[in-house]
């Protein structure tokens, strides 16, 4: 009976998010916040609170962080992260200063405490690549000069998860200073060692996983990572930053075959992620943090745009490619959520979880808008400016010619 009950609600829970993503897809919108509602109605207080299913969905959710983690290492080889390391490293510096500040103002402002502090700095600062990177090509801006901009901010902030979230992982599971220092300098140690082996040996690794069989490939792929993930974990290490390595170790036809097969994988297993996280989030806690919440966005979305602004002016791009890349640079998603949910699960602040819900629902809704219009927002602005003081500027000139006409009228010149 209880295996029955579990299938019910999990199909019918799978069912729900395929329309719900079709619904998305209709009006070309990220399907992040309806998967997020989506928890929130069947999580405690909603309106079908879950009940056989909840431990298995838990579950479900670890190996969405997973794949969501892996298939982004997928993007990136070894070399693609040292060269943009080297090349845009101050637009990273920017890109943290500008964006984890106010989440860690808001959170010492509420009187959450530093460890919420460093969370909400997270959730603020990184921006949503699987999100942009739909925007970015559902407006075929694909191979526009500013979009390797915008990557590469992207880039540098995956590989600051690498180190941001064993730090994160130490606090809010209470380690001590020297803890949460072997536990940082293992995650660094690992990164490096994969780096190192990836850059120089990258090949032998994917030679090594790569199949014919795709069956083969799947099995081998998934087993490493989720097997590396664990390790990872065991490690005091997130298991996200387990899976980010083993995608970026992966290069070649090895990466674009398992990139091709575990696709669907990483769709449903994140949409069961985010229906986790919701889970989690009674809807009434929303209401009291709307308000922070939305002041939150409305700063952070500035900041992420004046960081796309800035880093395509460092790169010579044009005004109206400056602005694209600001605007594209907007949405949060799924690695908000993740940081947030490390808090939520280890009972750090009860309100954190609620305002990062809050929080991504907003800005997973602005950032395609912002994406879209930014640019002919502020090329509208800047006509209308240009406009206005073309206006100022020929006032003085009529009044002037108008007391020249009436003073030869009358015979006299102007300044006598």
């Amino acid at each position: 009976m209880h295996s029955a009950v579990l299938l019910i609600e999990f199909g019918s829970i799978i069912l729900a998010l395929g329309l719900l993503g079709r619904a998305a897809a209709r009006f070309r919108l990220s399907p992040i916040p309806l998967y997020l509602l989506a928890g929130l109605a069947f999580g405690e207080g909603g309106l079908l609170p879950l009940g056989a299913s909840e431990e298995f969905v838990a579950t479900g959710a670890e190996i969405g962080v997973i794949l969501l983690l892996l298939m982004l290492g997928l993007e990136y080889s070894a070399s693609d992260l040292v060269s943009n390391l080297k090349a845009h490293y101050p637009s990273g510096l920017v890109d943290c200063a500008l964006n984890a500040l106010p989440g860690a103002a808001a959170a010492l402002l509420l009187g959450w405490g530093p460890v919420a502090a460093v969370v909400l700095a997270g959730v603020t600062w990184i921006s949503s690549s699987g999100v942009i990177a739909k925007v970015l090509g559902d407006l075929g801006r694909v191979g526009n000069r500013e979009t390797p901009v915008i990557l590469s901010v992207l880039v540098l902030e995956d590989l600051a998860m690498a180190v941001y979230l064993p730090i994160v992982t130490a606090l809010v599971a209470g380690a001590g200073l020297a803890a949460g220092s072997v536990t940082l300098a293992v995650a660094l140690g690992a990164a490096g060692l994969v780096l190192f082996v990836a850059v120089r040996y990258g090949r032998v690794v994917s030679r090594f996983v790569s199949s014919d069989d795709p069956e083969k490939l799947l099995l081998v792929v998934l087993g490493l990572t989720i097997l590396v993930a664990g390790v990872a974990q065991q490690l005091q290490v997130s298991a996200a930053v387990g899976a980010f390595l083993v995608g970026i170790a992966l290069s070649g036809e090895a990466a674009e075959g398992a990139h091709t097969l575990l696709s669907p994988l990483r769709d449903l297993f994140a949409a069961v992620f985010f229906v986790f996280f919701g889970l989690h989030t009674d809807p009434a806690s929303i209401p009291p943090v709307l308000l922070p919440a939305l002041v939150l966005a409305v700063v952070t979305a500035a900041t992420k745009i004046a960081t796309g602004y800035w880093a395509s002016w460092r790169a010579g791009i044009s005004v109206k490619g400056r602005w694209r890349a600001g605007g594209a640079l907007v949405a949060r998603g799924e690695f908000s959520i993740v940081i947030a949910g490390l808090a939520v699960t280890a009972g750090i602040e009860p309100s954190l979880g609620p305002l990062a819900t809050a929080y991504v629902l907003l800005l997973v809704v602005l950032g395609p808008l912002t994406a879209r219009y930014t640019e002919p927002l502020a090329t509208w602005w800047s006509r209308r400016g240009a406009t206005r003081r073309a206006a100022l500027d020929e006032a003085p000139r009529a009044t002037e010619g108008a007391a020249a006409e009436g003073g030869a009228r009358t015979g006299t010149t102007v300044g006598d």
